[in-house]
């Protein structure tokens, strides 16, 4: 139902609508597009307390871009864009582990023997940080270093951009290029269960597994542009999350910002979502990536990105043994950066207020906790539980055992429409002893609540007290408060009445048609019971066949139709009430409206002209929603058509003739003439000519120089239009 917003709510009391309506919330659609703060929402739409969230680390960083987890369950974080890697150990106080001369730390891994590796950006090098000191291992002379992968041998892959090279680092520091992808950037990188390397690109969303040295088999070819990460799992499955958009092309410009002095950088990984230029939608290009080598035939070369909206943003991909695909999850609103997996459960994150997932075998997603943070870019597995690094501001997050005490939600904001009077806030749920739910509600009438909004109501707690106090309004937004374990709820319904808007009239049509009459209906239905009283038979003698003692009559050609008004009207209403009609008419002289007809529900109505005088008349088309509205609550709504003229009388037209002259006069009591013709002997009907040029007026003269006649009888007709259409005719015998 669409409606607008009155232009004034202190011009006169509100018309409120006849029946009223509910904002109903009672599916996990239906809540996911609120805010959780210590609430999960369950795979059947159920809000219920969150686990425990514990922030293991705050800092003033911009971002976590990395987290290694040491044997011992000391927490490494890499951070932009001042690249600082921090230490935080389980029993003790955070600390700045090492500071890079390069703003950001992509990567960092540990090897086999428990070495910390990492890797710097821009002008990315490797170094092996051990007891607080960085040696640099390995200096591949690229701009980026975007993830680090440890062997079982001892060999460590980096993969870079802008080149998307894989390079490959021995235990002594000799590196070499180990696979050249052909794309702008490897963003990703993982070892399968056998020991093979997996690597994630963009621009095209390539996953690749590489065997030896450039030996590389691409496992899949996404629609989106970036693996962004992989999790190979012990029955030899893959997953994957791909996003839409370069987060990669953002950090960097990220780190080239925060490279320059007094460039203030962004601290953003927001993603614009992207796809094949042959996906059949409206494709706007961005500027070209940088371009990488050439290619091999079998290494496709990276494409620039393009811009597109709704498709998909990100997905996650699971490659079985077999390499067959099956995309697992995927949304058109957030972006999925990191994910672990836990048996046949998936967890992984996106970008909408730091959420955390919970994706099951059959496929179902849970939404385990709102971090609340700008992004949870990555995730970590710890023997405490699961670890979320988030950004603006990056912090370290740890769902623990246990559940929340208490947490809340708030709701979207619902539009009524229009201003609302609002009812009651009812809700369903589980709700053992115990336990509690706590309802507010604020109302106000711009788009997003801001200081023009009502303040929160007083608690409602009780079914039996659930009636909103909020003030009437066209928005409102509840929030919920749930304590106590075992608290669920269900589902929330507002009851409102939204404000009856009046109809509009836009717009009147006359028009006039010709239709057929009933004389002429009747005519040309199938024969009737009754026989004729006469008949007329013509002979080639041309005498009658039959004739009767009442003699022959003249048979008479009757007029085939009649003219017809069909008077049209456009109605709008706001509340898509259904509009019920009056139709009135008014001659120019008179004082007093007459009813044509009530009860209208087409927007349509015919009127015979001959039931008007000849002269100007006003329509007037009055529209009710008296049929979805109470007799108190309903509005009316009326337009007056501009002057109608109505003409019935054709023009009278005499002939006079000097040869070979033959003059009409024409004259017209109502409408000016517009057009005037003549036939000879029965002919083809041509146009004349006025005397003056042009048919504009009441009166006007013709003359039309015949040619040389034959000898003989000749018969000339003159017809002329009036701007009603109405024909007077003269017929002239020429002797």
């Amino acid at each position: 139902m669409i409606r607008s917003l009155a232009v004034s709510l202190a011009a006169a009391a509100l018309a409120w609508g006849g029946g009223s309506t509910a904002w109903e919330s009672n599916s996990y659609a239906d809540f996911l597009k609120g805010r959780l703060t210590g609430l999960s929402l369950t795979r059947d739409g159920r809000l219920v307390l969150a686990p425990r969230m514990d922030t293991v680390w705050n800092s003033d960083q911009a971002a976590v871009w990395a987290m290694a987890v040491a044997s011992d369950g000391t927490i490494y974080a890499a951070t932009g864009h001042r690249g600082r890697v921090y230490r935080i150990p389980r029993n003790g106080a955070p600390e700045i582990f090492w500071t890079a001369d390069q703003p950001e730390v992509f990567a960092i891994t540990f090897d086999a023997q428990g070495r910390l590796f990492a890797a710097t950006s821009p002008k990315g090098k490797i170094f092996l940080i051990e007891k607080g000191k960085a040696n640099p291992v390995f200096d591949p002379k690229e701009q980026y270093i975007w993830a680090l992968a440890a062997a079982p041998d001892g060999s460590l892959y980096a993969g870079s951009g802008e080149t998307g090279r894989i390079y490959r680092i021995d235990k002594s520091g000799k590196g070499e290029v180990w696979y050249e992808t052909g794309q702008a950037h490897v963003t990703s990188l993982a070892l399968d269960s056998q020991g093979r390397l997996l690597a994630g690109s963009e621009p095209n969303g390539l996953l690749y597994r590489i065997e030896a040295k450039s030996k590389g088999f691409v496992l899949y070819d996404s629609s989106l542009p970036e693996i962004r990460a992989i999790v190979p799992a012990p029955d030899g499955s893959i997953y994957a999350a791909a996003l839409g958009g370069s987060v990669a092309q953002k950090a960097a410009a990220a780190a080239a910002a925060a490279a320059t002095p007094g460039a203030t950088p962004s601290v953003s990984t927001s993603i614009t979502v992207t796809a094949d230029a042959q996906a059949g939608i409206d494709l706007k290009p961005k500027p070209e990536a940088p371009k990488p080598p050439a290619a091999t035939e079998a290494q496709p070369v990276a494409q620039p990105l393009l811009d597109v909206a709704g498709i998909e943003k990100s997905a996650i991909y699971r490659i079985a043994p077999d390499n067959t695909v099956e995309t697992i999850w995927s949304s058109k609103e957030e972006n999925a950066f990191d994910l672990v997996t836990d048996g046949s459960d998936v967890t992984f994150s996106t970008d909408v207020r730091g959420r955390i997932y919970r994706l099951a075998s059959d496929l179902s997603a849970t939404l385990l906790v709102e971090t609340r943070e700008g992004e949870t870019i990555r995730l970590a597995k710890t023997a405490e539980g699961l670890l979320a690094g988030t950004s603006n501001i990056a912090s370290l997050l740890r769902l623990a055992s246990g559940v929340q005490a208490s947490g809340s939600y708030e709701s979207a904001v619902h539009d009524a429409g229009t201003v609302a009077r609002w009812g009651r806030i009812d809700w369903r749920g589980d709700f053992p002893a115990g336990t509690r739910a706590v309802f507010r509600t604020r109302s106000g009438n711009s788009l997003r609540p801001d200081q023009t909004w009502s303040e929160w109501s007083t608690p409602i707690s009780s079914m039996a007290a659930a009636q909103i106090t909020s003030p009437n309004s066209r928005y409102i937004q509840w929030q919920v408060e749930l304590s106590g374990t075992g608290a669920a709820l269900d589902s929330v319904a507002v009851t409102y009445l939204p404000q009856n808007n009046r109809p509009v009239v836009r717009s009147i049509q006359v028009t006039p048609q010709w239709v057929a009459t009933t004389a002429t209906r009747a005519a040309a239905a199938p024969a009737a019971t009754t026989t004729p009283s006469y008949s007329i038979t013509v002979t080639d003698s041309g005498s009658a066949a039959t004739p009767t003692s009442a003699g022959t009559p003249t048979l008479s050609l009757q007029r085939q139709g009649g003219q017809q008004l069909l008077i049209s009207w456009q109605t709008d209403d706001q509340d898509g009430d259904k509009l019920v009609y009056t139709l009135w008419v008014r001659g120019e002289d008179e004082r007093e409206w007459k009813k044509l007809k009530d009860q209208l529900t087409d927007n349509t109505y015919t009127v015979d002209a001959d039931m008007l005088a000849d002269g100007r008349y006003f329509f007037r088309v009055e529209a009710s929603d008296r049929l979805s509205n109470t007799p108190s609550t309903a509005r009316t709504a009326e337009l007056v058509s501009p002057p109608v003229y109505v003409d019935n009388t054709p023009p009278r037209v005499t002939l006079s003739y000097r040869p070979p002259v033959l003059e009409a006069d024409a004259e017209d009591t109502g409408s000016p003439l517009r057009r005037a013709e003549y036939s000879l002997d029965a002919g083809p009907w041509i146009l004349l000519e006025a005397v003056d040029g042009v048919s504009d007026s009441l009166h006007e003269k013709y003359q039309l120089t015949l040619p040389s006649l034959t000898a003989g009888e000749h018969t000339v007709v003159v017809r002329v239009y009036d701007s009603s259409g109405n024909a007077g005719l003269a017929k002239k015998v020429l002797r």
